[in-house]
């Protein structure tokens, strides 16, 4: 490359200030080399000398880069930048070709992090020993503390750190921009290990895929191996949960960092594995119709981006004089050199292995390919695969390609399965009955096997069609797309109707009025929660929950013509046929699978016909995924419980939550890079417990799975979860009818009994009056402390109290309650006795003759009549109490 005139100028210059220090820097600059490492020398931040190893980590580097003006006069084949921490250093390579003659040119670097300008850099090559054609470059630049103190600390250990490092070349002559090319900042610090992560998943992938597969073919008796497989792991909510968390990378909005990052360790499961040779295959069907990235929201390698890190002002560039183009901290040539000296451990421009080299600096990047957004730009479905290394416009190509090798392995691995079974009969390895049943009808479980697996991927496959409309890339790749999305379209929701017809041909539907109300709840046993239930299932229930509101509603309602005939799950030959869609749902919603395939073809719609319109995709989605939720929370379709945990509560809250969270990256918000990069770490965390979560099912799965395949074995081990076993079994045995559960009677309280004595009272008896019938010597209490005999007449207590007399002390031997015989009495008593009688009476006062007449119509006369006037008879009572009081005083006494 020739230079002019001031080229040459500076040149010289620079020559004479490195012999001005030619002295100092020798003899600071110390170089070792032990077992063919080199190490130098060089002082730290406390101030100490330390030997630092020449291939040591960078505290920040770059990595891939690519075109960011368009039209750039000058290939850069190389560009890379690392700062090190440990001796305050710049470092950069450049290397590249042009054909721009005469001229000399102005580098200009600038690192950005989290959206915002964090360090910039105006270098001038011809001191930076670039020589003619092709152009190679490198030095290392000392920098202060002043000039990184933009940086946060947090930059150098943060997983994923969110950097740029944008290099603009312009042409002094005309001080217009001849070259610009953007490169990704990294620590090395990340959440992407598809290695690590991604073969983790994939081990519990195939173990849940195998116990899935042990329970479908063990036995003979097909409804019982139908509800053992009910209860296994479902492989088809294991791919659910792993197509949520990448494909929400599908959504055009600007996603922070760490997102593409950690769903990179799931892209294997959306069909995304990067393979050199495919992907060359696909560029050549392809050709040179790449499509646009900008149109799903990301911005294009190879294409202008003059707003990349905030664009550019070219006064700013050359403003500054030549002198200040290498003074960072210094106003003078003597602070120049102070820098120089800071940066003893290395020369100012030392030579250094380049790129290809199998020793040395090793951390550079290479240029993107075709097709991929520029480095650092994460946005949109294209960001996302960016990670894969795959671009936008390969994508369907991509995930249509591996699904079809995945169904071809499926079907093989069934038929693989068989001949091993049949070679270990033959070999007499394993009894001849043993798996009979799928030996002898091995081919239709095949078919079933790829059928299951079409389900599995319709979603992605309807997405990545949809999303290649979209896109507009290659005519012949859109046009594959079109065959595989009416295939996908036409067949699976032809099967599902299929299968719903076959069941339901023999019966009527009728439409009914009903109403819907709106239920007060709780969930968990103590919050508060609403409800909802028909009028016409509220009737059948004894206690319906109280109803806030209703609305008015419609039902459709299935009448069964034939009578006879046997429950779905019961149906062997409906079992045969349609088992790969209706075997896992419960006895009443054998259905859903109709309703699942229509709600995963709306998403897909979403996600990949409305590509570069955020806002659409999130709030349709959210508004899809939400009425989702209600519906599978109100149907709870699967008949095993943990299918019903892991697709009902766990996988809708995430989608919903996910899809709220992620409106806040929408570039019409503005929102600071750092905020975004907190709400995409809560995003991390609700999938990440998602992902927990599907692996323990995965687990407990594979563990009732086990106890399924043994189940006709008498002998368990291990011993110790025999119990859990025969719990299973009846866990099994209720479940599999799907019948509402019958609620235990309430027990009834006793009945009273129909008579009960309250209270009793004693009346006075005409014994009472007779003075002879009063013992001198015997009391009389109650059981309670109370008042004499008739100083409450009338009153409940008193009577009580008088009625349960007893004497304390008793002279006689006659039992409680026995009243003693009048003695005998002799004339004289007898004829004073009558004559006090008569005195008291109204009887005429004549004497008496002692007859038993005459006593008797004397008793009858002192019996006293009841009067009906309450008035009356209360002041007879009154009467005989105070009488009783005369004659208590005594015993009193």
């Amino acid at each position: 490359m020739a230079f002019s005139r001031s080229a040459l100028t500076c040149g010289v210059l620079a020559v004479l200030v490195q012999l001005l220090s030619l002295v100092s820097i020798t003899s600071a600059a110390n170089v070792a080399v032990y077992k063919n490492n080199k190490y130098i020398e060089a002082t730290n931040n406390d101030g100490k000398r330390v030997w630092l190893r020449d291939t040591r980590k960078p505290a920040l580097y770059t990595q891939n880069f690519g075109d960011c003006d368009g039209s750039s006069l000058i290939n850069v084949t190389r560009f890379d930048a690392a700062y090190y921490k440990d001796n305050m250093t710049v470092l950069f390579h450049l290397e590249g070709n042009t054909n721009v003659a005469n001229e000399s040119l102005m580098l200009y670097i600038g690192v950005y992090a989290y959206g915002e300008a964090r360090f910039d850099l105006t270098f001038n090559p011809c001191n930076a020993q670039i020589y003619s054609v092709p152009i190679e470059a490198n030095g290392i630049i000392p920098v202060s503390q002043s000039d990184v103190a933009a940086i946060p600390a947090i930059a150098l250990s943060i997983p994923d750190f969110e950097g740029q490092a944008i290099l603009r070349i312009f042409a002094n002559s005309t001080e217009t921009q001849v070259g610009c090319y953007s490169a990704v900042v990294t620590n090395g610090a990340t959440f992407s290990h598809p290695n690590a992560v991604g073969s983790a998943l994939g081990g519990f992938t195939i173990l849940a895929i195998a116990a899935s597969f042990a329970t479908a073919i063990y036995g003979n008796h097909i409804p019982t191996t139908r509800t053992h497989y009910a209860h296994s792991v479902s492989v088809l909510v294991v791919f659910s949960v792993f197509h949520h968390i990448f494909y929400t990378g599908a959504l055009s909005v600007n996603w922070p960092s760490v997102l593409p990052a950690f769903w990179s360790n799931f892209a294997w499961t959306g069909g995304m594995i990067y393979s050199k040779p495919m992907q060359n295959s696909i560029n050549q069907l392809i050709g040179s119709n790449r499509g646009n990235t900008s149109i799903v929201g990301a911005a294009g390698s190879g294409s202008a981006a003059e707003g990349l890190g905030g664009g550019y002002q070219i006064s700013q560039i050359y403003k500054r004089s030549f002198q200040h183009l290498f003074r960072r901290d210094a106003n003078s040539w003597t602070g120049y050199l102070a820098n120089l000296r800071s940066a003893e451990a290395e020369e100012y421009l030392a030579k250094r292995t380049l790129a290809n080299a199998t020793e040395g600096y090793s951390w550079y990047g290479v240029p993107t390919k075709p097709g991929l957004p520029l480095p650092g730009n994460f946005s949109g479905f294209a960001g996302t695969l960016a990670e894969e290394n795959i671009p936008a416009s390969n994508a369907f190509m991509t995930g249509f390609l591996w699904f079809l090798i995945l169904v071809v392995i499926v079907a093989a691995c069934v038929a693989a399965f068989k001949w091993i079974l049949e070679a270990l009969v033959r070999y007499k390895k394993i009894n001849e009955t043993r798996l009979a049943y799928f030996r002898e009808h091995w081919i239709g479980y095949a078919e079933a096997a790829a059928l299951r697996t079409s389900v599995i991927g319709f979603f992605m496959i309807i997405y990545l069609a949809v999303f290649q409309f979209t896109y507009k890339g290659s005519a012949g790749v859109t046009a594959i797309a079109a065959l595989v999305f009416l295939l996908f379209f036409v067949g699976m929701l032809g099967a599902a109707a299929y299968a719903c017809y076959y069941r339901l041909r023999w019966g009527h539907y009728e439409i009914k009025a009903d109403r819907l109300h709106i239920e007060r709840s709780k969930t968990f046993g103590f919050l508060p929660w609403v409800g909802f239930s028909l009028e016409s299932r509220r009737s059948e229930k004894s206690q319906p929950r109280p109803s806030i509101a209703s609305l008015p509603c419609w039902i459709m309602q299935y009448y069964d013509e034939d009578t006879q005939r046997v429950e779905v799950h019961q149906d062997e030959e409906y079992i045969k046929k349609f088992g790969w869609l209706s075997a896992r749902f419960r006895r009443t919603r054998w259905w859903f699978f109709a309703l699942w395939l229509t709600y995963e073809f709306v998403r897909a719609c979403f996600y990949g016909g409305a590509a570069g319109h955020a806002m659409t995709q999130v709030f349709g989605l959210m508004i899809v995924e939400f009425v989702a939720l209600i519906t599978i929370v109100i149907l709870r379709p699967f008949e095993g419980a943990r299918l019903n945990a892991l697709m009902v509560y766990l996988l809708g809250f995430s989608k919903v939550a996910t899809l709220a969270l992620s409106a806040a990256f929408d570039t019409r918000f503005n929102l600071a890079r750092i905020n975004t990069t907190v709400i995409g770490v809560v995003i991390i965390v609700i999938q990440g417990i998602l992902a927990t979560f599907t692996l323990i099912a995965i687990v407990f799965g594979a563990i009732s799975s086990y106890m399924s395949v043994t189940r006709d074995r008498e002998v368990f081990r291990p011993r110790k979860w025999e119990p859990y076993r025969e719990r299973y079994f009846a866990h099994l045995e209720k479940t599999a009818p799907d019948v509402p559960p019958v609620r235990p009677p309430t027990p009834e309280q006793p009945k009273e009994p129909y008579f009960r004595v309250a209270s009793v009272r004693r009346e006075p008896k005409i014994e009472d009056d007779d003075p002879d019938n009063i013992n001198p010597d015997s009391s009389r209490t109650s059981i309670a402390p109370g008042p004499a005999l008739g100083s409450r007449v009338g009153s409940r207590a008193a009577s009580r109290g008088n009625s349960m007399w007893f004497p304390a002390v008793s002279s006689t031997n006659l039992p409680h309650g026995a009243r003693a015989h009048r003695t005998s009495w002799n004339e004289a008593q007898h004829s004073t006795r009558s004559s006090q009688l008569l005195s008291g009476s109204r009887m005429p006062n004549k004497p008496s003759d002692g007859s038993l007449w005459e006593t008797t119509q004397y008793e009858r006369m002192r019996t006293p009549v009841r009067s009906p006037d309450p008035a009356a008879s209360l002041d007879i009572r009154k009467s005989r109490a105070d009488k009783g009081k005369e004659r208590e005083a005594p015993l009193n006494d």
